[in-house]
């Protein structure tokens, strides 16, 4: 009988060992996991990652009255370029003196937009408010000194409006630029500084690309460009 209480003694003794070694075991495997983040299946366009944010106007912009006297045209959208798809220019004088790359002295204005009493326009917001060195690509419109005439001829831009972006009858136009540096399209598409012809009559409904789609080639990493011998 005492042998009997012996052995099951040390039969208990030895499943409480295996119980505890086991959560032991189980709780060091979950301090060591470490996540790893399978690459998708799906190709991804990089320039799409932030085409759904910045949309906190969409709202204020369908109500927002416009103001004929102060509109701007695609015409003067596209002056204000060196070719389609360029950067704008600085259509107005920098601060006397100014030698910063722009950063916060730009976004007063081009931040969230705006009537700007002192040039009688609307300043247009800037899609890409993060990137801070804004005279790296926007450069004064008039300058005496950087620059030199060229027999360069621009791009001609796509046509705009009904029909011109369509992919069937009534469908919805096409985006017919690359998203990248446009990750917001209210920018240029809502709101009292967009140019007319491609202000968007619904800007509340902010997840655009569930019905425009991109009809451009997307931009490939090349590397470092290099000459050819």
């Amino acid at each position: 009988m005492n042998r009997l209480g012996i052995i099951s003694f040390f039969t208990l003794l030895f499943i409480a060992f295996v119980v505890v070694w086991n959560i032991s075991y189980q709780s060091s495997l979950e301090e060591a996991y470490i996540p790893i983040n399978t690459p998708s299946s799906t190709t991804l366009i990089p320039s799409e990652s932030g085409v759904f944010e910045r949309s906190e106007h969409a709202i204020n912009y369908s109500k927002t009255p416009q103001d004929p006297a102060h509109e701007r045209s695609l015409k003067d959208y596209y002056k204000n370029r060196a070719y389609h798809n360029a950067p704008p220019y600085i259509p107005h004088p920098v601060a006397s003196g100014e030698r910063s790359m722009g950063g916060k002295n730009c976004l007063q204005c081009h931040q969230d937009g705006g009537y700007v009493d002192k040039f009688k326009a609307y300043a247009p917001v800037t899609p890409h408010p993060e990137k801070v060195n804004c005279r790296q690509c926007h450069v004064e419109q008039k300058t005496n000194t950087l620059f030199k005439g060229s027999n360069f001829i621009k791009i001609p831009a796509p046509n705009v409006g009904k029909g011109a972006n369509n992919y069937l009858p009534g469908s919805p136009p096409a985006i017919p630029h690359q998203l990248q540096m446009r990750e917001n399209c209210l920018a240029c598409h809502a709101g009292p500084s967009a140019p007319k012809e491609i202000r968007t009559t619904h800007p509340e409904r902010i997840n655009c690309r569930q019905c425009h789609v991109i009809n451009n080639k997307e931009t490939i990493d090349i590397g470092i460009f290099k000459r050819k011998p």
